[in-house]
């Protein structure tokens, strides 16, 4: 059963989402927190790779929501994201109307009469039984609320932007048609943006700003143990270490957190005990994904193990 209830308190969420197996920094627990205090949407952006999708993943996780998930791309329209009319069955009706006419339209005595008999029917084809809701409109329909994930909403096109504004104000969406349809329950939304482009200033507005970059060190460490158990503590902290060296370096693409976890299970089947230059070099693919970023590195692999060694020994 889903969990509705604001959280008590900002630990409350760290060991909630913790749970779930998201090892969040204080500032992203709290900015889930407020988010659930005051109803604000969080827009939460950061390089690929470094948990902003997974945040929303162990939010509904953690309680007990459905996750609606409206991935972004360039044409994204309210038919693909919002909502679409049935057409086949508004022609499949139309059909039906049209066998029974005669029937419909018996009592008519006037041309006038019979279009008034007609319009009754027509008003039907733009009933909500004609609707075929998209992510936005079902999270809105959702009678326990859920966790609206909006990802990577900087793919899309910026007029977009438009079409969520009340939405995300004021939980409800305006359908020429129908009307005004509101929130059962107001929605935990989470916006991702990978900062492709600018974003409006009216989003932004609207939503609470969470910057996610790559953790920390002893973060990174918690965030590797939780998500591969398996793995020792000298292998762990020598292989955040030399990742950790490895963004020093001036690459086209900087190893994620998410590529830091595959490493670690590449690592722990391998039966790897600690770091050494053979193995570094024939699974550097796992953490670099271009040649030259790989060619960059490979120099490097000798001197950032020594360093990253040395610092897990004083840790």
């Amino acid at each position: 059963m889903a969990d509705t209830r604001p959280t008590a308190s900002i630990e409350a969420v760290e060991s909630g989402l913790a749970a779930q197996g998201y090892i969040a920094s204080r500032q992203i627990a709290t900015a889930v927190y407020l988010s659930q205090q005051i109803d604000k949407p969080i827009l939460v952006e950061g390089p690929t790779g470094v948990g902003k999708t997974e945040l929303a993943k162990a939010i509904a996780a953690w309680r007990g929501m459905k996750m609606i998930r409206l991935q972004c791309y360039e044409g994204l329209d309210e038919a693909k994201a919002l909502y679409e009319w049935k057409y086949a069955k508004q022609l499949l009706y139309t059909q039906i109307l049209k066998d029974k006419l005669g029937e419909v339209l018996g009592g008519a005595q006037t041309l006038g009469a019979a279009l008034d008999q007609l319009h009754t029917f027509g008003d039907v084809f733009f009933s909500k039984e004609f609707v075929e809701p998209r992510p936005l409109l079902q999270a809105l329909e959702q009678p326990d609320g859920c966790v609206l994930l909006i990802d990577e909403i900087d793919k899309s096109d910026a007029e977009f932007e438009s079409l969520l504004l009340e939405i995300l104000s004021d939980f409800q969406v305006t359908i020429p048609e129908l009307g005004t349809v509101a929130a059962v329950a107001p929605p935990t939304v989470i916006l991702t943006s990978n900062s492709e482009r600018d974003l409006g200033d009216a989003l932004k507005r609207r939503c609470l700003h969470l910057h996610i970059g790559f953790p920390e060190q002893r973060l990174e460490e918690r965030i590797v143990e939780s998500r591969v158990p398996g793995i020792s503590q000298t292998l762990r902290k020598q292989m955040v270490g030399f990742i950790h060296e490895i963004r020093s370096l001036d690459l086209k693409k900087l190893p994620s957190v998410s590529e830091a976890i595959d490493w670690a299970r590449v690592l722990v089947l391998l039966q790897a005990s600690e770091l050494d230059h053979e193995i570094v070099r024939d699974t550097l693919n796992v953490l670099l994904k271009y040649e030259a970023d790989i060619e960059a590195a490979t120099p490097q692999i000798s001197a950032f193990i020594a360093k990253a060694s040395r610092q897990g020994v004083f840790s």
